[in-house]
């Protein structure tokens, strides 16, 4: 027998989550109809849609724009960790091994689904590299993906945006104008994360290491 339309409208609501199929959706739904404090769900949405933004400098999750990273001056302007979301920013903060300012791309290059990082925020960060902040140049962009397919799909698309602008890793490149701008370093996180992992779930030691062992990119 079919469920309830309005049971119905619920467990596709959970559906369109990102990993959770029909069954996972049937038990998170059948929990809301069952304890009361889950229903306190739809108003924390609610709240979080109303009262987060994205930053205008970095495009991560924030209360405020600028976020509190990007506002924050003794953090190194210099340098900026690109990562595919905004709970990576979370992971390596909770390290306390890197105290450089960040670019979120909100999503993974997946080329057999046709989807890429948003592209408005590659070009914040092409802009960023380009024209660098008052006072300041960007010396080293760490590419901080994911070490697995879809991290290393992601990571490419970067360098080559990067590249279009004339910036190749490790040289010199030249902003729109003709101007000189420094050199440019373009690092990926070390080989210490284990390949096919997430960045959210690995162990602070294995952050730190991956950080401080970072390595040029070398364009192809």
């Amino acid at each position: 027998m079919a469920y309830p339309e309005p049971l119905e409208s619920l467990v596709a609501a959970f559906e369109r989550f990102p990993g959770v199929g029909r069954r996972t959706a049937e038990r998170l739904a059948f929990h809301v109809l069952r304890d009361p404090s889950a229903r306190e769900l739809a108003g924390a949405i609610e709240h979080a849609v109303a009262h987060t933004r994205r930053c205008a400098v970095c495009c991560n999750v924030a209360e405020e724009d600028p976020c509190a990273i990007c506002a924050d001056p003794s953090r190194d302007a210099s340098l900026v960790c690109v990562v595919e979301e905004p709970r990576h920013v979370e992971a390596i903060e909770r390290s306390g091994a890197y105290r450089g300012l960040y670019h979120v791309l909100m999503g993974a290059s997946l080329p057999s689904e046709g989807h890429e990082p948003e592209a408005d925020s590659v070009r914040r960060l092409v802009r960023r590299v380009r024209e660098g902040a008052p006072g300041s140049k960007i010396r080293e962009v760490i590419l901080g993906t994911d070490p697995d397919a879809e991290g290393e799909a992601t990571a490419r698309l970067v360098l080559e945006a990067l590249e279009g602008i004339g910036l190749a890793a490790g040289g010199t490149g030249r902003a729109a104008g003709g101007a000189g701008v420094p050199a440019l370093v373009v690092t990926r996180l070390a080989r210490g994360l284990p390949a096919g992992s997430a960045i959210e779930y690995l162990h602070r030691g294995v952050l730190e290491d991956a950080l401080a062992g970072r390595r040029p990119v070398r364009p192809r």
